[in-house]
C-alpha cells in the first residue's frame, strides 16, 4: 500500500508541475543591467507574457524629420519635461499614414535614452496586460514610454477598456515614471457611423450636444492630455523630405535635384506623398547610384 501511495504521489506531483507550466505566470522583470533601451511585450501561446529586449533599435534622429516642425516641437517638449522629472502628458498622435508619427517617437528615444528614457512597445491586443507591465516598472528610476502603434478599436473591445482605465480612472493611478504614446489613423480610436448623428440633441437656444454613444467614443481620446495631428504633405514638402533622405544616404547634391521628377512619379504610382514613400524612393534611388 505504501509503494502504491508513493507512486500516486509522484504522479500527482508530475501532474501539478505540468499544470503550473501552462498556467499564466506573473510577469517577471527583464535584466535591467544591460544597455537595452527598448523592449517589446510579447505573450506566448501558453499565456505567459514577457518583456523581450529589442536588440537593434531602428535609428532615427530628430534632425532627420522634416516638414513636421510644429509636431516635433510639441512631442520633444513633452518628452523632455517627462525625462527631467516634470509633469507631462500622455500623447495621442493621429493623422495621415506615413507622415512621421512613429518615427518621431523613435527619434525622441534616440535623443533622450542617455538621460534615462526607455520604451516598451505593446500591441493593441495586449493592452489588457498594461497593469502587469506597470507593476514591473513602477519602482525603476528610468522613465518609460509605453508605445502603442496604429491602434484602433471595435465595439466591445476589452483592450479599449484596459487602456481607458490606465489613462484615467484606475483606483491605483498611473506610475509617475510612465507615459503612454499612441499613434492612430482615427482621432477617436473607434469606428464612427452615420446613424450616430441621430443621437445629437438640439437645445431651444440652438446648442448641439452629442449623445451618449458619441460621448463614449470621445471619452478615450480625451484622456490623452496632448493631441498631435499630422497632415498629408504638399508636393514641395514631399520633395524636401526626399532631398533630406537622399543627403542622409550620401547622394550628391547634383543628383538630388535630378531625382525630383523621378520621385514625383514614384509618389504618383503609390498615390501618396508621405514621408514613408519619400524614404522608400530615396533608398531605391541611392542604391542605383553605385
Amino acid at each position: 500500500m505504501n509503494e502504491q501511495f508513493q507512486a500516486l504521489l509522484v504522479r500527482a506531483e508530475s501532474l501539478l508541475a505540468r499544470v503550473e507550466h501552462i498556467l499564466p505566470q506573473p510577469l517577471t522583470a527583464p535584466d535591467w543591467s544591460t544597455d537595452t533601451i527598448a523592449w517589446r511585450y510579447r505573450k506566448r501561446a501558453s499565456g505567459h507574457g514577457a518583456l523581450e529586449p529589442v536588440k537593434h533599435v531602428a535609428g532615427m534622429k530628430l534632425s532627420d524629420l522634416k516638414e513636421i516642425d510644429v509636431q516635433k516641437e510639441k512631442i520633444q517638449r513633452n518628452t523632455l519635461q517627462f525625462v527631467q522629472g516634470h509633469t507631462a502628458n500622455n500623447v495621442l498622435l493621429t493623422g495621415a499614414r506615413g507622415t512621421g508619427k512613429s518615427s518621431l517617437i523613435r527619434a525622441c528615444l534616440d535623443e533622450y535614452s542617455a538621460q534615462g528614457l526607455r520604451l516598451i512597445e505593446v500591441d493593441k491586443t495586449d493592452l489588457v496586460d498594461l497593469p502587469d507591465i506597470l507593476d514591473v516598472i513602477a519602482d525603476r528610476p528610468e522613465k518609460f514610454i509605453i508605445y502603442c502603434d496604429d491602434i484602433s478599436f471595435e465595439e466591445g473591445d476589452g483592450s479599449y477598456k484596459a487602456l481607458k482605465s490606465v489613462l484615467d480612472g484606475s483606483i491605483s493611478g498611473g506610475a509617475s515614471n510612465m507615459l503612454i504614446y499612441a499613434t492612430s489613423n482615427r482621432r477617436h480610436l473607434l469606428p464612427e457611423y452615420m446613424k450616430e448623428n441621430l443621437t445629437y440633441q438640439h437645445t431651444p437656444d440652438g446648442e448641439v450636444h452629442p449623445g451618449e454613444v458619441v460621448e463614449e467614443k470621445i471619452s478615450l481620446s480625451e484622456r490623452f492630455g496632448l493631441w498631435v495631428s499630422f497632415y498629408p504633405f504638399t508636393q514641395d514638402e514631399y520633395l524636401a523630405i526626399v532631398a533630406q533622405w537622399l543627403r542622409n544616404l550620401g547622394v550628391a547634391e547634383s543628383r538630388i535635384e535630378a531625382a525630383q521628377k523621378e520621385s514625383l512619379v514614384w509618389s504618383l504610382e503609390r498615390a501618396s506623398r508621405s514621408g514613408r514613400v519619400a524614404f522608400q524612393f530615396a533608398k531605391d534611388f541611392a542604391g542605383r547610384q553605385v
